[in-house]
C-alpha cells in the first residue's frame, strides 16, 4: 500500500543515539546503552506536550494508540489491543518522576488526567515488560512523565490558548531556579452536547544539593469536574453530523482528585557508583456516575498510600557491576457503588436483578514488599545485564456489607442479584520476574540489542472482589508476559552533524493466565494471548528547511485459546483480539521557512480493525492531519495556532460491537487553537 511504501522510503522520529532517557533503569543513561524500545518526547514546535488531552502527545510515539472517550477520558494500547475492563490499567505502569502515581491493584483506566502532561519537561514510554525498577503492572509497557527541574523555570512564563467549542486555557509557571511552580486550568465546553470539562492542576518543584547528591521535592495536585458524554449508537452512527454531537448521557459526570509528595536524592559518588532513595505520598478520590450500567449506579472510590524506594550500586571489577534495590507500598483504598433508584432500563428480568441501595461497599489495605539484583558487564564492543526481581503483595480485604448476591437489606432477586460480595479475605500474590539484555556496537552510530523479559500484574482489587451472580470467591493468578526483543538503532553523519537517525525493532509476547469474564458473569484465568511485531521511528534532516519524521508500527495480537465469555461472544484460538489494528503509522513534515516561523504537518494512520471478539464486524481504517505553527513575534512573545483534523472528515475515536449494537466515542470535526505564549526573560 502505498502509506507503507511511503513510510519504508522517508526515515525518521524523535530520539537520536546520543539522547539521555530515564525510564529503564530510573536514571539518566544514554540511549545507546538501553536493550529496549524507549521513547522520550519533549515539548516540540509548540513548547508544550500537548493542549487540550494526552492523546496529542503519547500517539507520537510508535507502538502506542490511545483512544480519547468523553472528555479526558481514554483507552490505552501499548503493543497490544486497546484494553478494557477492570484489569486493563494494570497492563501499562503510569509513573510520574519514575514513582508509580497509584498503589498497587488500584489503577484506573482513566488515570492520565491525574498527571499534568502539558507543562511535563518530557514523557517517556517504555514498550515491552519493564526493566526490575519497574515491578507490578510493567507488562506491556511503562509511561513516565518527567518534571521540569526548577532551573528550567527562571522568570515567568504565560500561555493562553482558545479555540473550538469554547477551549480556554491557561498555562503559567515561574521560579527562581531553585524552585518553581507551575499551574494550569483548562476549560472544554466539549462539541458534544452536555460534555464540558473543566481541569486545575499544580506544581511546585524545588532542587537543592544535599549531602554531595542531588535532591528533588515534588509536589502535585490536580482536580477534574466533567460532564460526561456516552456512547452514540447504531451502524456508522459517527458520520451523522447532528447525531454526533448528541450525549444520551446528559446526567453523566466524573470528578476527580489527586495529590502527591514526592522527594528522590541520588548521588554517583564513583564511575559506577550509584546511590538512590525515594519516597512518595500519596491521594487520590472520584465520584462518577456509571451511566454505561443499566440502573446507572454511584461509585465513589479513593486511596491513601505511601512508597518508599531504595538501590545501591557499587563495581566489582573494572567491567563488572552489581546493583541492588528495595522497595515498599503501604495503601488503604475503599470503594462503594450505590444505585438511588430502581433500574428502569432493560427487560423485566434485567431490571429484577439491580436493586436499588448499595451494591458494593468495602475497603482494601495493600502492602508490597519487593527487593532486585542486577548484574552488569561491559566489554569494548558490547555490554549484558542480568536481573531478577522478587514481589510479594498482599490485600486485606473488608466487606462493609451483608456478604452475598442479595439487595442491601437482604432481600433476594429472582436468581440471585447480579452483585455479589466476598466474606471478607485475605489475598497474596508472588512473582519472580527475571530480565536479560545485550546490547552490541557496530560503529560509533550504530547499535544492535536484544532483550528477553518477563512481566506481571496482580489482579486488580476489583476483579477480587467486585463479583456477579454466585461467584463467591474470584480464584486468580497473576498475569504474566514472557517476550523477546531485537532492534537496531542507527545513525548517519554528514559534514560532521547527523542528519538521519531511527530505530528498527522486533518483539514477540505471550501472555498467561489472563483474567477475563467468562459466559457466566464470573471473573476467572485462563486466557492467553500473543503478541508479535514490527515498530520504527527514524528522523531525516536534509541541508535546509526541512526536516522528516516517520513513526509506526505493523503487529498482530491475538487470543491463544478459545472461549464464550460474557456478552454471547465467542474467542476462537488465533482470532484477532478485538480493537486492535495490525498498522499504526505517522508521517510528520517540520518546516522552518525563517528563524522565527515555524510550523509541522502531521499525518496518522490507523488500519481497520475488529470491534468484536469474534471478529465478525470491522470498523474501516482512518487517517487524520493535524498542523501545528509557531512564529516568533518578538524576543519574549509567540503566537501559535493549532489546527486538528484539518480535513474536517467524520470519523470516530473509539469503535465496539458490544451489547448487541455499534457504539462510538466520535471524534471533533475540524478544530482550530490560537494561542500567545509570553515570557519574561
Amino acid at each position: 500500500m502505498l502509506e507503507v511504501a511511503l513510510l519504508v522510503l522517508l526515515p525518521t522520529l524523535e530520539p537520536p543515539l546520543e539522547d539521555v532517557v530515564i525510564t529503564a533503569r530510573r536514571r539518566e543513561q544514554t540511549l545507546a546503552e538501553v536493550a529496549a524500545s524507549v521513547t522520550r518526547i519533549t515539548p516540540g514546535v509548540m513548547q508544550r506536550l500537548d493542549l487540550a488531552h494526552p492523546a496529542e502527545a503519547m500517539n507520537r510515539i510508535p507502538g502506542v494508540w490511545l483512544q480519547r472517550g468523553s472528555g479526558q477520558e481514554s483507552l490505552l494500547a501499548i503493543r497490544s489491543p486497546v484494553l478494557t475492563g477492570a484489569g486493563a490499567c494494570g497492563a501499562v505502569l503510569l509513573l510520574e518522576d519514575s514513582l508509580p502515581i497509584r498503589p498497587t491493584g488500584f489503577c484506573n483506566v482513566n488515570q492520565l488526567f491525574e498527571v499534568n502532561t502539558s507543562q511535563a519537561a518530557g514523557l517517556e514510554v517504555l514498550r515491552g515488560p519493564g526493566s526490575v525498577v519497574h515491578g507490578a503492572n510493567a507488562v506491556h509497557g511503562v509511561i513516565n512523565v518527567i518534571t521540569p527541574r526548577a532551573a528550567d523555570l527562571v522568570g515567568w512564563r504565560t500561555q493562553l490558548a482558545a479555540g473550538s467549542d469554547d477551549f480556554r486555557s491557561l498555562a503559567t509557571s515561574f521560579g527562581d531556579g531553585a524552585s518553581g511552580v507551575q499551574f494550569l486550568l483548562r476549560r472544554d465546553g466539549g462539541f458534544r452536547d452536555d460534555s464540558a470539562t473543566r481541569e486545575d492542576k499544580l506544581n511546585l518543584l524545588h532542587d537543592r544539593t544535599l549531602r554531595d547528591g542531588e535532591l528533588r521535592l515534588r509536589f502535585a495536585a490536580t482536580r477534574l469536574d466533567q460532564d460526561t458524554a456516552g456512547f452514540i449508537r447504531g451502524f456508522a452512527a459517527y458520520r451523522d453530523p447532528q447525531l454526533r454531537r448528541s450525549n444520551p448521557n446528559p446526567e453523566a459526570f466524573r470528578d476527580a482528585a489527586s495529590l502527591r509528595l514526592s522527594a528522590a536524592w541520588s548521588r554517583s559518588a564513583c564511575s559506577g557508583c550509584e546511590d538512590d532513595l525515594r519516597g512518595v505520598i500519596r491521594h487520590s478520590s472520584m465520584r462518577f456516575l456509571q451511566h454505561f450500567l443499566l440502573g446507572k449506579p454511584l461509585e465513589d472510590n479513593s486511596q491513601s498510600s505511601a512508597a518508599l524506594y531504595a538501590a545501591r550500586a557499587r563495581p566489582l571489577s573494572a567491567t563488572l557491576d552489581w546493583r541492588i534495590g528495595f522497595e515498599a507500598e503501604r495503601g488503604e483504598t475503599a470503594l462503594l457503588e450505590i444505585q438511588d433508584g430502581p433500574t428502569l432500563e432493560g427487560s423485566a428480568a434485567a431490571r429484577a436483578i439491580r436493586p436499588a441501595g448499595r451494591h458494593y461497599d468495602y475497603a482494601v489495605d495493600v502492602s508490597t514488599l519487593a527487593a532486585s539484583l542486577a548484574l552488569e558487564g561491559r566489554h569494548p564492543r558490547f555490554l549484558w545485564r542480568a536481573s531478577l526481581r522478587a514481589d510479594d503483595v498482599r490485600y486485606a480485604y473488608d466487606n462493609r456489607m451483608r456478604e452475598g448476591n442479595t439487595a442491601e437489606d437482604g432481600t433476594a432477586c429472582p436468581g440471585g442479584c447480579l452483585y455479589s460480595r466476598p466474606a471478607d479475605r485475605r489475598d497474596r500474590y508472588d512473582a519472580l520476574t527475571p530480565r536479560l539484555e545485550m546490547v552490541g556496537t557496530l560503529s560509533d552510530t550504530q547499535h544492535i540489542y536484544g532483550s528477553l523479559s518477563e512481566g506481571f500484574r496482580p489482579p486488580e482489587i476489583t476483579e477480587l472482589y467486585r463479583l456477579q451472580r454466585n461467584q463467591r470467591v474470584a480464584d486468580l493468578d497473576t498475569e504474566r508476559m514472557r517476550a523477546a526483543e531485537i532492534g537496531w538503532r542507527f545513525g548517519q553523519a554528514a559534514t560532521g552533524s547527523r542528519v538521519l537517525d531511527g530505530s528498527i525493532a522486533l518483539f514477540r509476547a505471550r501472555k498467561r493466565d489472563v483474567i477475563l469474564r467468562d459466559a457466566n458473569g464470573f471473573i476467572v484465568i485462563g486466557g492467553r494471548t500473543r503478541h508479535e511485531g514490527l515498530e520504527y521511528e527514524a528522523r531525516w534532516r536534509p541541508p535546509g528547511a526541512v526536516q522528516f519524521s516517520v513513526g509506526g508500527t505493523i503487529a498482530r495480537h491475538r487470543y491463544d485459546f478459545s472461549r464464550a465469555i460474557e456478552g454471547g461472544e465467542t474467542i476462537v484460538d488465533g482470532a484477532d483480539i478485538d480493537t486492535a489494528p495490525r498498522e499504526l503509522h505517522r508521517i510528520a513534515l517540520l518546516v522552518t521557512p525563517h528563524d522565527a516561523l515555524q510550523f509541522e504537518l502531521d499525518l496518522r494512520y490507523t488500519s481497520s480493525y475488529f470491534a468484536d471478539a469474534s471478529n465478525e464486524r470491522r470498523h474501516p481504517s482512518q487517517t487524520t492531519v493535524g498542523l501545528r505553527g509557531r512564529w516568533q513575534a518578538a524576543e519574549r512573545l509567540a503566537v501559535t495556532l493549532e489546527v486538528d483534523n484539518v480535513a474536517d472528515r467524520l470519523l470516530a475515536d473509539r469503535a465496539d460491537f458490544a451489547q448487541g449494537d455499534w457504539r462510538y466515542f466520535p471524534s471533533r470535526r475540524r478544530s482550530a487553537f490560537l494561542g500567545v505564549d509570553w515570557r519574561s526573560r
